[in-house]
């Protein structure tokens, strides 16, 4: 396995794999090893600094950036955890930031991947817009303008939240107002660029409700409000043509939308909105009420792709808990085994064999997630090569849910075990070793969930099967015996405890003796059934 790379203070942070390649740098999605968290990191191209001018102009906007986040502080724009500023070092210049799993706005304008443009439901436009409005509101109050609004730089993540990114080129009002290029180019983006902004002119809060105007157009009709065949061209058009309005291009637009998209373009900036704060609230009639149910993602050309997270959910489930049922891990379809090369099956082994090795040696120093990734990562080619049966997957899986576990992420280690115990049940038979060691850890996690019942129901079961087998003292029934007892006693029905603990302690001091550390533990347990007030056991 190759040496991943590491940056920062003895390390700290471990760049997995590049996600995004721009002019000006590079994003990685990575690790940080002494919280053991995802992470995205932004870096310098060396290649594209040439000059100290061109470091010195690149070490600002990082350090703009930086500022600029901390300062909004609000959800909806990615945190900075870290920065590392310095432009004569700009090789290692580095921001260290909050990773957000989701797509861009972009792809989802896209069909997620199909390249024909499409225009979103009515609801999910308003409630993507109604959120970049709650994100500059902030910003503008500072007051920041970001300056390249544009469906490329805003995220939805798979909760629905509408993330703003790239306020690198942000200006801050009121403050330093040099220009952020050293090549005196205009700042921003053709397609959705306010005309103060091609004049050189003043740049206000009002300038970034142009571009929101740009985007909430091309939210609703599919295609951008302004097409050409150069940048000229585009900028021509934003100074002196006029927008369609959206009800030629969609008719099932109401027409305060189309009113408010046509003020948010209107070519001087004193008659667009006063603010962000007037468009959410001329957007909120359209918000999906709590409550209410989701809006189906049917795209105006007919299509529905999979995979876009559904904006609509922050406004119909405001603040809204993680959910109560865990649904099961998916049945992978049984796979007929296939003949493997040699070579395949070396490098396979390899890579099975330093997954391992890694994630034992991430779990060791308690970096859990990062630990189970690692797994995970070499899962999805086992099973390409193998099969999703194969006991090596199965193993991998089995390991990957126990290092879940172990980092108490009991809410995504239940699924797989209960999946895994499904398909052990399945091609080696209930009382298999491994279907029952399953069974007993998806108990485990549900005790950890709060989910009792089912928890005693899964423990006496699984016991159940290992008495018939090994009988009552074999170490397996022992634990067992041992997690009913404490889960009766956790859940305040101390009678039950008392009878399954009391049972326990006389065959454990039988088996390993009175003084035994496993004993004793079980002894303090019934001495605080019988006297929760009394001394404890020494």
């Amino acid at each position: 396995m190759a040496q991943a790379r590491r940056i920062g203070e003895q390390g700290r942070y471990e760049l997995i794999e590049e996600i995004e390649s721009g002019g000006m740098g590079t994003v990685w999605r990575g690790y940080d090893a002494v919280l053991d968290r995802e992470i995205a990191v932004k870096l310098i191209r060396p290649d594209v600094v040439t000059t100290p001018a061109q470091a010195k102009e690149f070490t600002r906007r990082f350090e703009r950036e930086a500022r600029v986040t901390a300062r909004i502080g609000h959800h909806g724009v990615p945190q900075v955890f870290d920065a590392v500023l310095d432009e004569a070092s700009y090789d290692r210049m580095y921001l260290v930031m909050e990773y957000v799993r989701g797509i861009s706005l972009r792809r989802a304008l896209t069909g997620v991947g199909d390249g024909a443009a499409v225009g979103l439901p009515v609801s999910w436009a308003v409630s993507i817009a109604a959120q970049i409005c709650t994100v500059l509101s902030y910003a503008h109050a500072i007051p920041v303008v970001h300056r390249d609004l544009k469906p490329d730089n805003i995220l939805i993540a798979t909760d629905g939240t509408v993330k703003v990114l790239d306020f690198g080129i942000a200006k801050l009002l009121g403050t330093d107002v040099t220009r952020l290029t050293a090549t005196g180019n205009v700042i921003g983006t053709s397609l959705y660029m306010p005309p103060e902004q091609i004049d050189n002119a003043q740049i206000t809060p009002l300038s970034d409700l142009y571009a929101l105007g740009c985007v909430l157009h091309e939210l609703l009709s599919g295609q951008p409000v302004f097409s050409g065949d150069s940048d000229y061209q585009l900028m021509a058009q934003h100074m002196g043509a006029q927008p369609s309005p959206l009800r030629t291009l969609r008719s099932e637009v109401p027409s305060d939308l189309e009113t408010l998209t046509l003020d948010l373009l209107a070519k001087a900036p004193e008659q667009r909105p006063a603010d962000a704060y007037e468009v959410y609230e001329r957007l909120s009639p359209h918000l999906p009420p709590p409550g209410s149910a989701a809006a189906p993602l049917v795209l105006i050309d007919g299509g529905s792709p999979t995979g876009v997270p559904d904006p609509t959910l922050v406004y119909r489930q405001p603040n809204a808990p993680l959910r109560r049922t865990i649904p099961a891990a998916p049945q992978p379809a049984p796979s007929v085994p296939v003949p493997v090369p040699e070579r395949a099956d070396t490098a396979l082994r390899d890579a099975v064999r330093d997954a391992y090795a890694r994630s034992a040696d991430l779990a060791e120093n308690g970096r859990f997630a990062q630990a189970a990734d690692v797994l995970k990562a070499v899962i999805a080619t086992a099973a390409s090569v193998l099969g999703a049966h194969n006991p090596r997957v199965l193993g991998l899986r089995r390991q990957r849910a126990a290092v879940l576990m172990a980092g108490g992420d009991f809410r995504r280690a239940l699924p797989e075990f209960d999946s895994l115990a499904a398909v052990y049940a399945r091609t080696a038979g209930p009382a298999d070793e491994n279907t029952l060691e399953c069974r007993r850890h998806a108990a485990h996690c549900r005790a950890n969930l709060g989910q009792a019942t089912a928890a005693l129901q899964e423990f006496q079961e699984v016991l159940e099967v290992v008495s018939d087998e090994d009988g009552d003292a074999s170490e397996t029934a022992l634990d067992l015996r041992r997690s009913i007892g404490v889960l009766l006693f956790s859940e305040g029905r101390r009678s039950e405890a008392e009878g399954v603990l009391d049972a326990l302690h006389d065959d454990m001091c039988v088996l390993l003796g009175e003084d035994h550390e496993e004993t004793r533990e079980i002894a303090d347990l019934l001495a605080r059934l019988r006297d929760p007030e009394g001394p404890r056991p020494s």
